[in-house]
């Protein structure tokens, strides 16, 4: 098969003109090595292997002495961030852009470390797994959204025509669990398992730390603690609420979705597209599959996430908020495929609210329909064209 056009590459390109080192940020196994290397002219160092970490850690000049000819790729670069300063003498001293590509897989410390050291020197873009519409052009589609959730978006996936839950389940066990164990120094991994199930049935809900930490019988301070973990290392993205003054008490708690539509099905037990149709948390699966590819389609044109949920104390909720110079765009999702004017009742609601609402969107399982007054109904696979 190949390779999939990644939609963030034109963004790419523009950067390495812009600067002298890119940093590609996401999680493991969403492309970023294939992504970086398809760039012409560029060499190859990978630091995930023990030669190249010994070398690097060893004598660090020597160690980037091999790359003065051309520019190179420093791949996981999270593995070794103390060869960042070394990188900004000799960015300072070449004076030229494009010459380092850097891929990072964790990005709490990475961030804080490429930002302080290569400050004004380094465009950062996030490369999450595949978006619908980078399928779409593939020409991969599925007629029902619970396919592409149970598939989810992992391009190996794809590539080597995987079993999805075999797939996934390999990925919890060879990243998840074994990348989150390093960062924690996690001893019982029962218990995490057990906390990555509960948040899985909690997905695109009100976080409540103190509820969760009851169910799976560690304090919330650990919980707060795992999560951020989780979303350093792009397991999961933590959303959260609008409150601007709107005249309302709003509600402050976040919510979380998983990254990867796949590994959250796998973790619900789900082992068949059909099963998840039946499931209790079908239309919380649902919003969290458009809720990423809306994430997705803003980092691969190279912008911050700048999403939100809307909550106020009178039960009135909308799912994705997305601020603009025009005013708000505002999006509810609705697992349905049958249309009815009555699925714009919270928009309505909300439009009296705020000053400005530039455009409403009820995403469903049903065709796209363009209504007057800046209302749409859009089919959850074309969700990626509102932020376009």
């Amino acid at each position: 098969m190949s390779m999939i056009k990644r939609d963030i590459g034109a963004e790419l390109a523009l950067l390495l003109k812009e600067y002298p080192v890119v940093a590609l940020l996401g999680p493991r196994q969403s492309g970023k090595t294939t992504l970086a290397q398809s760039i012409p002219g560029y060499r190859y160092c990978n630091l995930e292997l023990p030669e190249n970490r010994e070398f690097a850690a060893h004598d660090p000049k020597a160690f980037l002495r091999q790359f003065a000819q051309e520019p190179v790729v420093f791949d996981e670069i999270q593995r070794m961030p103390h060869l960042l300063s070394y990188l900004q003498a000799i960015v300072d001293s070449r004076k030229i852009n494009g010459q380092f590509i850097l891929t990072g897989s964790h990005q709490l410390e990475l961030k804080a470390a490429v930002t302080q050291s290569l400050a004004g020197r380094v465009g950062i873009l996030h490369l999450l797994p595949f978006s619908m519409s980078e399928l779409t052009h593939a020409e991969i589609q599925f007629d029902r959204f619970e396919e592409y959730a149970y598939r989810g978006f992992l391009p190996r996936v794809y590539d080597q025509h995987q079993r999805p839950t075999q797939a996934y389940s390999n990925y919890y066990q060879t990243y998840v669990e074994r990348d989150v164990r390093q960062l924690i120094n996690l001893k019982d991994t029962t218990l995490f398992e057990k906390f990555m199930k509960l948040l899985a049935g909690r997905t695109g809900q009100l976080i409540n730390y103190n509820s969760l930490a009851g169910d799976v019988g560690v304090d919330a301070k650990t919980i707060k603690h795992w999560l951020a973990i989780l979303e350093a290392s792009f397991i999961v993205f933590k959303l959260p609420p609008y409150f601007n003054n709107f005249g309302k008490r709003l509600i402050k708690s976040p919510k979380y979705y998983f990254v990867e539509t796949g590994l959250l099905t796998f973790l619900l037990g789900i082992e068949k597209p059909e099963q998840l149709t039946r499931d209790p948390l079908v239309g919380a699966v649902f919003e969290n599959l458009v809720v990423m590819d809306c994430l997705k389609s803003q980092y691969n044109r190279g912008k911050m996430a700048n999403l939100y949920f809307y909550r106020d104390s009178s039960g009135l909720e909308i799912d994705l908020l997305n601020q603009r110079e025009q005013g708000f765009v505002a999006l509810e999702c609705k697992s349905g495929s049958t249309f009815s004017l009555s699925l714009f009742g919270g928009l309505e609601k909300f439009s009296k609210l705020i000053p400005h609402l530039h455009h409403a969107y009820v995403v469903y399982n049903g065709d796209t329909k363009q209504l007057s007054d800046n209302k749409t109904a859009m089919r959850f696979d074309g969700v990626g064209e509102i932020f376009e």
